[in-house]
């Protein structure tokens, strides 16, 4: 096999989906390969299906990062792979880190067939229930033919060894953080959507998904009505979930309660305006965007699943309750609204605790020590 030569970059190649603004995995993938150290690194992205923010894609080769966009239309498109082949045939790389389960498999076999040096493969969390199929194909497939398999939480890791049973020789924990937050820029969301100053608001983004249970905040926010006069709801963000949770809010009659912002690029000013903040999932690895609420200084009630409890920490930066609990959600929400004190010192020990542990540059910093010891120890083989 080729062996890295001394002091030369390495070529990183990483492969996901698609670059977005949204999906959390693929920012972050996106943001590491942005900010990877370019005296170190030559540094390339892979995005297999055709982006759906250009300028995302802009401001990744504004960066210095080359980006080649497959139009996969499909799991069997095959022939959409082939720019990927040509390029690791006549641009040999060094290190291809796949993101989430898809690109992990397709990462693990095309780096084995065409000789990578180093294979990272990253879990950014699922259920790891139901599914044996997918189970079957981490654990023997992407777990054995990858250099190293990431996990994003403590949690994700236990559960892909006792659930999945992959070895714990082949999987790794790696911390994962966000970029600081860019300061709000004055603009008065609060009045652009006709909320009044003194009115209690509660919030999320997040992709509009299954995973997120956004139900349940909406029948949180139906309890939360009669006890909070003036309560509104805003959930920024899209996706497949939006028509379901449009139909939920008109059968609640919650149409002057809950707005649906769809996908908002002001997200420190949305933030802004929040008393508290809800992550209502049914599973998580470690939300970036419960990360940005502890930035933004915010009480974060959050269900109490995956790598949520390793950032938000009970009574402390805010209160973690039991998923699929709405009354739960609605009681902590409810007691938070009612402490404007409280709220304060959980938002200021919630920022803290972010720009201590939870920072994009420690990630960053990992994955670099991360791909050179690899690329050294394969070369030493």
């Amino acid at each position: 096999m080729r062996a890295v030569p001394p002091r030369a970059k390495l070529r990183v190649l990483t492969l996901l989906d698609r670059p977005s603004v949204q999906g959390g995995a693929e920012r972050l993938a996106s943001l590491v390969a942005m900010r990877l150290d370019p005296e170190r690194f030559e540094r390339l992205l892979c995005a297999t299906r055709l982006p759906t923010q250009p300028t995302f894609v802009d401001e990744l080769e504004a960066a210095g990062v080359r980006v080649l966009s497959l139009d996969r239309r499909g799991r069997l498109d095959l022939p959409a792979w082939r720019p990927l082949l040509r390029l690791l045939r006549q641009e040999p790389v060094d290190v291809l880190h796949a993101h989430m389960f898809g690109s992990n498999v397709c990462g693990t076999v095309l780096g084995r067939l065409n000789r990578v040096p180093v294979i990272v493969a990253h879990e950014h969390t699922w259920s790891y229930e139901g599914q044996p199929l997918r189970r079957f194909i981490d654990r023997e497939l992407i777990a054995r033919g990858a250099t190293v398999f990431l996990a994003v939480s403590r949690e994700d890791r236990r559960r892909m060894i006792e659930v999945e049973g992959i070895s714990p020789d082949d999987v790794r924990f790696l911390p994962i953080g966000i970029p600081p937050l860019p300061a709000p820029s004055g603009r008065d969301v609060r009045a652009e959507l006709a909320i009044e100053p003194g009115a209690p608001v509660v919030g999320t983004v997040c992709e509009l998904r299954p995973q997120k249970a956004l139900e349940v905040l909406v029948e949180a926010a139906a309890l939360l009505r009669e006890q909070t006069p003036g309560l509104r709801v805003l959930v920024a963000g899209d996706g497949p979930d939006r028509e379901r949770l449009v139909r939920l809010v008109r059968r609640q009659g919650l149409e002057q309660v809950v707005a649906l912002l769809g996908l908002r690029r002001d997200v420190p000013d949305l933030l802004a305006a929040l008393d508290v903040c809800v992550c209502c999932s049914d599973f998580e690895g470690s939300p970036l965007a419960v990360m940005e609420y502890m930035a933004a200084g915010k009480p974060v009630v959050a269900t109490r699943v995956g790598g949520v409890p390793d950032l938000v920490v009970d009574g402390v930066t805010g209160h973690l309750v039991p998923p699929r609990d709405p009354e739960s959600l609605a009681d902590a929400v409810a007691g938070l609204l009612a402490d404007p004190d409280r709220r304060r010192r959980l938002g200021d020990q919630g920022r803290q605790r972010q720009q201590r542990e939870f920072d994009l540059d420690g990630t960053v910093r990992r994955l670099e020590d991360l791909y050179e010891t690899l690329a050294r120890a394969h070369d030493r083989r």
